[in-house]
């Protein structure tokens, strides 16, 4: 009876692998316990606002024609004559104002004329202009030294300072900005960043007048508070001025070592580049640094621009002094001078010829004496400028 019960059991569990699809020889397949499914590839990272305003500068550096950018290198004095025209005929990428521009004018009757010159931009490439002024305060005030603009000039930055200090000056350019922006300027070519401490030397009544720390201290704050304020900001006149005398009427030849300048002279300049957030440019004189380069102004000199990009770290806008000045008349024997600045590496050129000096930008683009790879450096520095100080 045993033995048959034993026989049963066994047929019933050979029916049931039978049942089951399986033998009693075969394996059993097993499911795989994880149930894998494709992955989707993963979404490329979003672009920074760095790189979105990057990539804005270079869309538009790619929709200009050669002479839109050229025209964009040009910072020029107002003309006499067919100003509104001009924007639209060389492409110009701003006009610096002097005191026959503001003089008399009534704040609604400059306001209505700096706009006319956006408006004509605006109808050519769509690209605002830069609009620039020499307001330092004391002796160089071309706008409140209109009586309608501003009851009274400026102070230098010497009295105001005198007067109560760093917070009297920071006031002092709180209040220059405010006048200048709602007046249509958006550049203000300051601070003065050299430093003199001889009221014997051409440059003193213009400078902070103090040793090269406080003079960096007190270009550092400037150029924070207009940066804050929106306004752009010029830091002038690189390499320094030292005790040279006036190049509008003749070259300035400037002998010191380098050390002199990396010691002194170079710490306001970097003490604005650091505080400037983007919205400062750089100004180069005319003066010959013998240290450096010998032979040319600094302006029109390539080891000079070298330094300020390489040594001081510098990648923002290089503009030259006025090119019109008889310092550098007689570095160029066909009269291209803005050519060799911008050879030299300057983005801006300063000048109150550019109906001359442009064509002959374009004749040595044209020729090959000039690339077209250093136009459209210069152009996107222009460009990023302006983006910075909210034009674009």
């Amino acid at each position: 009876m045993k033995r048959l019960f034993t026989i049963l059991l066994a047929v019933l569990s050979l029916l049931s692998l039978t049942a089951c699809g399986g033998s009693p020889t075969e394996e059993t397949s097993q499911e795989p316990l994880v149930d894998i499914q494709p992955q989707e590839p993963e979404a490329p990272p979003e672009p920074t606002p760095e790189e979105l305003a990057a990539q804005e500068v270079e869309d538009l550096l790619a929709s200009l024609t050669l002479e839109e950018k050229v025209g964009q290198l040009f910072f020029v004095r107002v003309p006499d004559t067919d100003a509104v025209s001009d924007v639209s005929t060389y492409h110009l990428g701003g006009y610096i104002l002097f005191g026959r521009d503001t003089a008399d004018k009534t704040a609604d009757a400059l306001i209505q004329t700096i706009q006319s010159y956006q408006d004509a931009a605006a109808v050519d490439t769509g690209i605002p202009l830069l609009i620039g002024v020499d307001e330092e305060g004391g002796t160089v005030v071309r706008v409140s030294s209109n009586p309608h603009l501003r009851a009274s000039k400026f102070p230098s930055p010497q009295k105001a300072y005198a007067s109560g200090g760093m917070e009297a000056v920071l006031a002092d350019t709180r209040e220059k900005d405010r006048l200048l922006s709602a007046l249509g300027f958006n550049v203000n070519l300051s601070p003065v960043a050299d430093v003199s401490t001889n009221p014997a030397d051409f440059m003193y009544d213009r400078t902070f007048g103090q040793d090269a720390a406080a003079t960096a201290d007190y270009v550092a704050q400037v150029v924070s508070q207009m940066a804050e304020d929106g306004m752009g900001s010029v830091l002038k006149h690189f390499p320094g001025y030292g005790n040279n005398v006036d190049t509008h009427t003749g070259i300035a030849v400037d002998q010191r070592p380098l050390e002199s300048f990396t010691s002194s002279d170079f710490l306001p300049f970097q003490a604005g580049m650091e505080s400037g957030g983007g919205k400062t440019a750089v100004l180069v004189s005319h003066n010959i640094m013998t240290a450096v380069d010998g032979d040319l102004p600094a302006s029109l000199s390539p080891k000079v621009h070298g330094l300020l990009r390489t040594d001081l770290g510098f990648d923002g806008v290089v503009m030259t002094d006025d090119l019109a000045m008889e310092a550098v008349a007689a570095y160029s024997a066909d009269g291209a001078v803005a050519v060799m600045a911008l050879e030299a590496g300057n983005d801006l050129v300063i000048t109150t010829d550019y109906r001359t000096q442009i064509p002959k930008v374009l004749e040595a683009l044209e020729s090959g004496a000039l690339s077209e790879e250093t136009i459209d450096t210069a152009c996107r520095r222009v460009l990023t400028w302006k983006q910075n100080l909210g034009l674009l």
